[in-house]
Parts: C-alpha cells; sequence; structure tokens
C-alpha cells in the first residue's frame, strides 16, 4: 500500500474531477428533469410527446453508449467535445430522464384538494406549482433522488472510456505506471465508498428537515 500512500495526491485529484462531473451533472440534470416533469404533467400533446419520448430512448438506452455519442459521434456532424464538457452533457442528459420520473412521481403525489385549494385563494397556477405543490414534492423525492445521485457518483467512472481523468482513470494511469493493480482498486473503492457515505448523509438530514418542515 505504500504505493497507495505516494500517490494520495493524484488519487484526490481524481476523486475531485470525479465530484465535479458528479456535482455539474446533477445540477444541469435536476433542471432537466423538472422541466421534462412538469411538461410530461402540464403540456400539451406534443410536449407531452417530446418529453416522454425523450425519456424512453434515454432510459432505454445504455450510459455509455450515450457518452461514445456525445463524445464520438457528434464530431461526424462538426460538433467536437472535449473529454469533460462531453461528460457534462452525456451524464446531465441521462439523469434528467431518470430524475425526471422520480420529479413526476412526487408531484402525483400532492394530493389535487391541495392544489384546488391554493387556486382559489387567488394564487397563479405556477404561484401554486412553487409554493405549494414543489415543496412538498420534494420530501417526496429526497429519498429516490439520493439513490440517483449515488449512482450517477459511481457511474462517472464510465467517463474514463473518453480520457476523462476521474478517479478510476486516476488509478488507470497509477496502474501502468507501477504495473501493479490490486491496491489502487482497493484505494478507490474505499474512496468511491466514503464519497457515497458522506452524500448519503447529507441527504438523509436533508430528508429529516424537510419532514419536519412539512
Amino acid at each position: 500500500m505504500e504505493l497507495v500512500f505516494n500517490n494520495i495526491p493524484f488519487l484526490l485529484t481524481g476523486a475531485y474531477y470525479t465530484l465535479l462531473i458528479t456535482l455539474v451533472s446533477m445540477v444541469f440534470g435536476f433542471i432537466i428533469a423538472l422541466i421534462v416533469a412538469i411538461a410530461r404533467l402540464k403540456g400539451n400533446r406534443l410536449v407531452r410527446g417530446l418529453a416522454q419520448g425523450y425519456v424512453s430512448v434515454i432510459r432505454g438506452t445504455p450510459i455509455l453508449v450515450q457518452i461514445f455519442i456525445v463524445y464520438y459521434g457528434l464530431p461526424d456532424y462538426g460538433i467536437t467535445l472535449g473529454p469533460l464538457t462531453a461528460a457534462y452533457i452525456s451524464l446531465s442528459i441521462n439523469i434528467g430522464a431518470y430524475l425526471s420520473e422520480t420529479f413526476r412521481g412526487a408531484i402525483l403525489s400532492v394530493s389535487k384538494g391541495q392544489t384546488e385549494a391554493a387556486l382559489s385563494l387567488g394564487l397563479s397556477p405556477w404561484q401554486t406549482m412553487r409554493k405549494v405543490v414543489l415543496p412538498q414534492a420534494a420530501r417526496v423525492a429526497i429519498p429516490p433522488m439520493g439513490n440517483t445521485f449515488i449512482g450517477m457518483l459511481k457511474e462517472t467512472s464510465l467517463v474514463s472510456v473518453v480520457t476523462v481523468t476521474e478517479l478510476l482513470r486516476t488509478a488507470q494511469l497509477l496502474m501502468a505506471q507501477y504495473y501493479v493493480a490490486m491496491p489502487f482498486y482497493i484505494a478507490i473503492a474505499f474512496m468511491y465508498w466514503v464519497m457515497s457515505t458522506v452524500f448519503s448523509n447529507i441527504l438523509n438530514r436533508i430528508e429529516q428537515k424537510l419532514s419536519k418542515a412539512y
């Protein structure tokens, strides 16, 4: 394990990019998911169809294929993206499809009576959604959203195939340098576990606070 300790700064750099990719993808995925969920619930037939088609295609194809399409496929049409940008885009699109179903289910879990009551008090549909529906839906969405978030943290390892130097790619470079694998695999497994545990605890605290608030 001496090799691992000697290369901790290098591994921490990889962990930093893993966290960065995860957080950026989750932020943009969150925005995409909310738009798609509302489109499927409130949009006209065309908008609902487009939103449903997006969810179906993304959930029905492997994320690795999606990464390849963004990084290797788009250059065929004159769109060339850097590895990190391709990682952000492909993972955001992927997570957006999965989170949209979580959000849609959470919004549907809020009783129609509360929506009708808010509208009867003079709130606009947007105010009702923002002040009444979404805060209550958030409490329902947090647990599955947390699982999706942790899953995304681990799936960032897939972007190593497009040379993004995240945690797995960093370990692979070290293995190629020192011709030894097991210590580095154990090290990055431990680091993924630590990051997943920390995020799980944070989300549990958020869920507890939301439960007390509503």
